[in-house]
């Protein structure tokens, strides 16, 4: 008994290879290939796991490409032969309605991701974070799928933004607490982020100016210790050396204000210091007038200090205050008198004031030595009333060693000796022992007549 030959069934090419460019296998199903629909959506799923994970690069995405083209060209290829009909009724409509949206998503969001590309693009080279960030924030898991190479370069701009956002924030505090180790290691954490992360040069600049910006706000003597490190940071030939420009224009200012700040807080080592280094660093500056007159009271503060703290052993180890008012010959010059026993000579008491001045105000340092006997004036007889015998008294004048030094110089102007005599041979006088010398009794007038060369003359 002979049997009809069964027709083969021809498939919808087109339509195969349309379901098969949905990745998901459909074109198998409409030929009823089942095992390879669910190997094909196997791997497609495997494909986008990894995409969306590891993020690799370019070359695995063109292997993307050609494993969706295979699957195209493959199902075109099987619709060709003649088969089994599959139950399934108008396939181009369902291959379409699967297919399109799955392409048109992938197109929409690759173009999204290039959209986002260009947005970072824009915001990198015009060193923007914020906006770039606002960029980075519209990238999802879809877009590392369809452009996982624009997800490696949005990462890395990520990774600087966030680098960056933690220097700066270094940087201000180093530069509120002119923390010159702060500043350095930030400056090494940018270069890093230069060399790390290349192309992110303007959004380091970005950083830099701030950075800059907080430098002119903040007091003299904070800006002059950062423009301090900023000079003598070594060059490193790259736009790391830009702030460095802003030292010449702002320095000599913060200088002589850092030096006024200190002379009005008696630190006058650390405004002789800023004063100096403007004068050193910037000569013939328009400052340059204020920074000496700065420097010359400085110095004048010191040497005063100095002179004053010394005392009595200015004699021994005299100094100069070159503020004083300079000695001059045959006027008055006050002075600030030191004696050996000052506080027990009444003699020396009898100084007239209008002769003395403080440190502050003194021409002179006189230092008189101990009270000696002078040169002998008149002997007279007495009779000692215990025993009746006679015995002879010289009276004599009474004599210190004077010194003056111009405190203008610390120079020695006067060395002499000076006596005074006064009245002798008293009715009675009180003798012990073998006592047979003693000194005049002086008026104040004799005192004071005695000492005037030194101070008037």
């Amino acid at each position: 008994m002979d049997y009809p030959t069964p027709e083969l069934f021809r498939h919808d090419r087109l339509a195969v290879a349309i379901g098969n460019a949905s990745l998901l296998g459909v074109g198998y199903l409409l030929l009823g290939r089942k095992a390879w629909a669910i190997v094909t959506t196997l791997v497609t799923v495997a494909f986008l796991v990894l995409l969306g994970v590891t993020v690799p690069g370019t070359w695995f995405e063109v292997l993307f490409v050609v494993w969706w083209a295979a699957l195209i060209t493959h199902g075109w290829y099987l619709a060709g032969k003649p088969g089994r009909p599959a139950p399934v009724r108008w396939p181009r409509v369902i291959a379409l309605l699967i297919a399109v949206p799955v392409l048109t998503s992938v197109a929409y969001a690759r173009f999204d991701a290039a959209s986002i590309e260009d947005n970072i693009t824009e915001a990198r080279d015009s060193g923007d974070c914020p906006k770039a960030q606002s960029a980075l924030d519209r990238i999802w898991f879809g877009h590392y799928v369809v452009d996982g190479p624009m997800a490696v370069r949005s990462e890395n701009t990520a990774a600087a933004c966030a680098r960056l956002l933690e220097t700066a924030r270094a940087l201000q505090v180093a530069t509120s607490e002119s923390d010159t180790r702060g500043l350095q290691a930030a400056y090494r954490e940018l270069d890093a982020i230069r060399t790390d992360l290349p192309g992110h040069d303007m959004m380091v600049g970005t950083v830099l100016n701030g950075f800059t910006e907080r430098v002119s706000d903040r007091d003299p003597c904070g800006i002059s210790e950062i423009t301090d490190w900023l000079r003598r940071r070594p060059a490193s030939n790259n736009l790391l050396d830009r702030p460095a420009d802003i030292v010449p224009r702002i320095a000599p200012a913060a200088l002589v204000a850092c030096g006024d700040d200190r002379a009005r807080n008696n630190d006058w080592n650390g405004a002789k210091e800023r004063y100096q280094q403007l004068l050193d660093q910037y000569p013939g500056h328009e400052l340059t007038a204020k920074a000496q007159e700065g420097a010359t009271k400085a110095k004048q503060s010191l040497e005063l200090i100095h002179v004053s703290s010394l005392g009595a052993k200015y004699c021994q180890t005299p100094a100069a205050y070159s503020g004083a008012p300079a000695y001059t010959k045959g006027t008055a010059n006050r002075a600030v008198i030191h004696h050996t026993d000052n506080l027990n000579d009444g003699y020396i008491k009898k100084l007239p004031q209008d002769w003395q001045a403080d440190t502050s105000q003194a021409a002179l340092v006189v230092c008189i030595g101990e009270r000696e006997a002078g040169a002998p004036i008149r002997t007279c007889r007495y009779r000692i009333l215990s025993n009746g015998q006679v015995r002879n008294v010289t009276f004599s004048k009474t004599a210190y060693s004077v010194k003056g030094y111009e405190l203008r110089t610390g120079n020695l102007v006067i060395d002499t000796r000076v006596e005074f005599g006064g009245a002798v041979c008293p009715q009675t006088v009180t003798v012990f022992g073998d006592q047979s010398r003693m000194p005049a009794e002086p008026a104040d007038s004799d005192i004071v007549a005695a000492f005037a060369p030194i101070f008037t003359q």
